[in-house]
């Protein structure tokens, strides 16, 4: 196998992981259509594919997504356990628009090519 082979190869791997972490972030959006199953979905991906994407700019995607389905659980938990006292559906919006812009930073990144920074706090 010659050089620009496994280049072909490497880089064909790469579009189809970017493939799949750009699949993930569009079954999150769907999510807020269809109650959550494909967040559940992408979550699924996520844990299937993590090690192919180990070492590359997109292993901060694959995080990235999977901490916004674990936030996004949390959310959903908290404001459903604390919604009989009045504060349930404002955790629940604060949840919602977190979500959003886990999604929009993530999927703004992917499309430029670059990893997903979490913000310095």
């Amino acid at each position: 196998m010659n050089e620009n082979s496994t280049d072909q190869t490497g880089l064909e791997k790469s579009h189809d992981l970017k493939r799949l972490a750009a699949t993930v972030y569009l079954c999150q959006v769907l999510s807020f259509a269809f109650a959550g199953l494909p967040l559940l979905v992408g979550a699924v991906i996520n844990f299937m594919r993590r090690d192919d994407v180990r070492g590359t700019w997109l292993e901060s995607h694959f995080d990235w997504q999977i901490k916004t389905v674990w936030i996004a659980l949390a959310g959903m938990a908290l404001a459903g356990l604390t919604f009989e006292l009045g504060i349930g559906l404002f955790i629940l919006i604060a949840t919602l628009l977190l979500m959003i812009y886990r999604i929009v930073i993530g999927w703004m990144a992917l499309n430029s090519d670059r990893p997903v920074k979490e913000p310095s706090i």
